[in-house]
């Protein structure tokens, strides 16, 4: 069933919280996304679920204990459980669009005033609205329960750019235009937004044919701008989801790093794929914008050039044709150490769309199933980076710093050596990450006729190797 457009995405709709009502916020009304914190400081003390609205935060467990969540309306929640707001996610997560868009139509209509209980209630609004600064300063974002993690390869500008620094004449394998390449990474290494990400150690190739290889800190530290499609309903173990129904298990969409060491990376992904080199870490934002937010922003899916193949029939369908494909405009900034201390704002290292990937995300879910795969509420599976067809809408160094160009006419060769260094505004030069840098992603949806909405900020420090 499609995500539909509703009275909830009128643009016209104003909350009484003001700060929804600035035209720059990542979370007007319209938007409503779901995150987890751990309110460590704060009155209500445990993991609670939140909506950011503006500059503050919706506490949906206090919604529920001042009877402004209608609990048989709601069934979802386990309303005798609030110390683990996990559950109550997990709960969200498994039920039906039906359920959460009249939950989010709940939500609206409070913060709207439409509904006034909680607006007129200085009491409940006092417990219920938590302001924004106290939040980000006396609590702390959550992953979701994440019980697996897949990345994809999803971008074929991504992965014709790496494949053409190895393989000149042959970027892109046999597969990769018929199936959406994944594997199978590490859920454990999943960390919010804000969290350090301490240098790897890995082994990397051998100085000379027949030498040893070596180990030590990563000298190659990437980032790889993604988009993180978060599962809501699953499916029972040998039962396939089909394309027709695979939007109706996708809870929604945050920002994704996925963090990469790519010397260990070149040494040790022949011939099972990547490993070590990617498990040590991989940021998300704090927040799942939903798949009922992003109706307005649909778009038809990526159109393949001639002679590409048409996708298999169980990967293609009428609304996946038209409407697969979600507009989102993306972001990568870089904060050095120097910056930060000189007062430098953040540069910006790239600026792409989702739109531009290859396969779509329902395709993801639908392939990653097509083997009977029980998929679980909450996995999170990454798109791979999203990169664009032009040079500045690279999605990782790796890219951004190679001097090929195998979409030019004619294409630019060049070897994985070839490279030009960023140049920053501080004086600085980066063809990799070093320690103390801090890469910040960004994500918003536009379009004429309807509410700018955003995705938070997902961000990561680069601190030194251990031991």
């Amino acid at each position: 069933m499609p995500y539909e457009i509703d009275e909830t995405h009128d643009p016209s709709l104003e909350s009484w919280v003001e700060s929804a009502n600035d035209p720059e916020t990542d979370f007007p009304i319209q938007n409503l996304p779901l995150s987890l914190w751990e309110m460590t400081n704060l009155s209500s003390q445990g993991t609670h679920i939140l909506v950011p609205i503006g500059d503050s935060f919706l506490d949906l467990d206090e919604l529920v204990e001042h009877d402004l969540l209608d609990r048989s309306l709601y069934p979802t929640f386990h309303y005798d459980d609030f110390d683990d707001a996990s559950k109550s996610l997990a709960a969200v997560m498994r039920s039906s669009p039906e359920t959460r868009r009249r939950l989010r139509e709940r939500i609206s209509d409070l913060l709207t005033g439409k509904d006034p209980s909680l607006r007129d209630n200085p009491e409940a609004r006092e417990e219920c609205l938590l302001d924004g600064d106290d939040v980000h300063e006396d609590a702390m974002p959550e992953t979701h329960s994440i019980g697996d993690y897949t990345d994809f390869y999803a971008s074929v500008h991504h992965a014709t750019n790496v494949g053409s620094m190895f393989r000149p004449d042959n970027p892109l394998l046999p597969n990769y235009k018929w199936i959406p390449v994944g594997y199978h990474g590490r859920a454990s290494s999943v960390v919010p937004s804000g969290t350090p990400i301490v240098r790897p150690k890995g082994q990397t190739a051998p100085a000379e044919d027949g030498g040893a290889p070596g180990f030590g800190p990563c000298k190659l530290l990437d980032y790889e701008l993604e988009m993180g499609v978060v599962v809501g309903r699953g499916n029972d173990l040998g039962e396939p989801i089909s394309i027709a129904d695979a939007e109706d298990h996708i809870l929604g969409l945050c920002l994704l790093n996925d963090w990469s060491a790519r010397d260990m990376q070149k040494w040790e992904y022949v011939p099972l794929g990547p490993f070590l080199a990617k498990n040590f870490a991989t940021t998300v934002s704090p927040y799942i914008v939903t798949m009922e937010a992003l109706a307005p922003f649909r778009s038809p899916r990526y159109e393949r050039p001639d002679g590409d193949p048409a996708p298999l029939p169980h990967l293609d369908s009428d609304h996946d044709r038209d409407a697969g494909a979600l507009d989102i405009t993306l972001e990568v900034f870089i904060a050095t150490k120097q910056m930060r201390d000189k007062g430098i704002a953040p540069h910006r290292l790239s600026k792409g769309n989702f739109k531009d990937m290859y396969w779509t995300v329902a395709q993801m879910l639908t392939h990653h199933s097509s083997n009977g795969c029980n998929m679980q509420p909450g996995d999170l599976l990454g798109s791979g980076t999203v990169s664009g067809p032009t040079r500045d809408a690279r999605g990782c160094l790796l890219e951004l710093t190679w001097d090929g160009d195998p979409f030019a006419n004619p294409p630019v060769k060049a070897t994985g050596a070839d490279r030009t260094p960023i140049d920053l505004p501080s004086g600085e030069q980066r063809k990799f990450l070093e320690d103390g840098d801090e890469i910040i992603l960004k994500g918003y949806c536009e379009r004429e006729g309807f509410r700018r909405i955003g995705f938070g900020e997902c961000r990561g420090i680069i601190q030194p190797a251990k031991g």
